[in-house]
C-alpha cells in the first residue's frame, strides 16, 4: 500500500483535469491528453532501458509501429476467402474471429481486437528478443547505430509493403472492445472513457516499473548502468538482465501502439520514422534518464504541446535542439537540476569575476 501512495496525487490530477474539461467547452483537449498518455507509456519503458540498464535505443518507434500495424492488419484484413481452411475453422471455434458486414454489405470476417492485441504484443516481444541477443552485446554509439538501423528497416517495410497500406497506412481500424458498451474509439462521446483508459494504463505501467526498480532486479540494473564489469564480478548476469528489460520496454511500446491505433482508427508510416525515435530519446533525456517520474511528466507535457501544434512545422527541429541542449547543460535531466545551487553558483562566479576585474584595474 505504501508503494501506491505516491500515485495518489497523479490519480487526483487526472480526475481533476477530466472534471474541469467536462465543465467547460475544452473537451477537445482530452484527445491530445489521451494520445500523450499512450506516448508516455512508451517513454517510461524506454527510460528503464536507458536510465537503469544503460542501453541507448533509437529504434523504439519500430516496436510502437509493430504493435499498431500488426493489430491493425489483423482486425481489418477480410479472411472470408479462407473460411473453409482448417486454420480459420479452428480459430473460429476458439472465438478468435469476428463475423460481420463491411460498408457495402458483403460478408466480413476479421480477428478479434483482443486476440490481435495479444499477437501484436507477442510479436514485438519476440522481435525484441531476437534483436537483443546480438545487438545488446554492443556498447555506446555502436548500440545506438544498430537500433537505429532496426528502426529504419521497420519504417521501410511498412512504407513499401502493400499489406501494410504503403504510404497511406491502415485505416478503418475497429474500436477496442473493453467492456459491454465501452470501446476505445475516437468518437467525441467516448473521449472521457478513452481518457481514463489511457491514463489507467500509464499508471499501471508506472506502478509495475516502480516495483521493478525497487526490487532485486532494479538493483542489478543500476549496477549494470554503473559498471558492467563490476556487476559481472558480483555475480550479476548482465546479458540476461539487459535482454529482459529490453524486451519489457518493447512490450510497453507495442501496447501503446496497439491502443493508440485502435483509438485513432488507423496508423501510418510516420509512427515508425527515425525522428519519432529521436523524439522519445530526447524526452527521456529531458526528464532524466534515471528518473521515471521526470520521463513521464516530460513525456506527457512535450507530446501534448507537439500534438497541439505549438511547434508548428519545426516540430522535429525543436526536439533535436532539445536533445542537444540537454546533453550539453543537463545530462541528468532538467528535473534533476538543483536550481537553487545552479543560480547560486552562477551569480557567485559572476560576482567573483567582477571583483577580480575591479581589483586588477584599480577600481575601488
Amino acid at each position: 500500500m505504501k508503494k501506491l501512495l505516491p500515485f495518489a496525487p497523479l490519480i487526483i490530477i487526472v480526475i481533476t483535469v477530466q472534471v474541469i474539461t467536462g465543465w467547460t467547452d475544452t473537451r477537445f483537449y482530452l484527445t491530445q491528453l489521451t494520445m500523450s498518455a499512450y506516448y508516455a507509456l512508451l517513454i517510461v519503458g524506454l527510460c528503464v532501458v536507458m536510465g537503469y540498464a544503460g542501453q541507448i535505443s533509437l529504434g523504439h518507434a519500430g516496436f510502437f509501429a509493430i504493435g499498431g500495424y500488426v493489430s491493425a492488419a489483423l482486425t481489418t484484413r477480410n479472411l472470408i476467402a479462407y473460411e473453409n481452411s482448417a486454420l480459420i475453422r479452428m480459430l473460429d471455434g476458439l472465438g478468435v474471429l469476428v463475423a460481420g458486414q463491411d460498408i457495402y454489405g458483403d460478408a466480413l470476417m476479421t480477428v478479434n481486437p483482443w486476440a490481435a492485441c495479444i499477437v501484436a504484443v507477442l510479436s514485438a516481444g519476440l522481435i525484441a528478443w531476437v534483436l537483443g541477443i546480438p545487438v545488446l552485446k554492443l556498447k555506446g554509439h555502436y548500440l545506438a547505430m544498430a537500433t537505429l538501423g532496426f528502426g529504419i528497416i521497420i519504417y521501410r517495410i511498412v512504407l513499401a509493403s502493400e499489406y501494410f497500406g504503403e504510404a497511406d497506412g491502415i485505416s478503418e481500424v475497429p474500436p477496442f472492445p473493453l467492456l459491454p458498451g465501452l470501446a476505445v474509439s475516437g468518437d467525441f462521446a467516448a473521449r472521457e472513457e478513452n481518457y481514463y483508459i489511457a491514463w489507467g494504463l500509464l499508471i499501471i505501467g508506472m506502478i509495475l516499473l516502480r516495483n521493478l526498480i525497487d526490487s532485486r532486479v532494479g538493483r542489478a540494473l543500476r549496477s549494470i548502468h554503473g559498471s558492467e564489469e563490476a556487476a559481472e564480478s558480483t555475480g550479476v548476469n548482465t546479458s540476461r538482465f539487459k535482454l529482459q528489460v529490453f524486451v519489457l520496454s518493447a512490450v510497453f511500446a507495442a501496447v501503446a501502439g496497439v491502443f493508440m491505433t485502435h483509438y485513432n482508427g488507423g496508423i501510418g508510416p510516420s509512427e515508425a520514422s527515425v525522428m519519432k525515435s529521436v523524439r522519445y530519446v530526447a524526452i527521456v533525456a529531458v526528464g532524466g534518464m534515471a528518473h521515471l517520474w521526470g520521463a513521464m511528466i516530460m513525456g506527457v507535457f512535450l507530446n501534448f504541446l507537439s500534438l497541439r501544434g505549438v511547434f508548428g512545422s519545426y516540430d522535429d527541429a525543436v526536439f533535436g535542439c532539445i536533445l542537444i541542449v540537454i546533453m550539453l547543460f543537463a545530462p541528468n535531466g532538467i528535473l534533476s537540476l538543483n536550481w537553487r545551487d545552479y543560480f547560486r553558483k552562477t551569480f557567485h562566479r559572476r560576482g567573483r569575476v567582477e571583483t577580480i576585474g575591479r581589483a586588477t584595474d584599480g577600481t575601488p
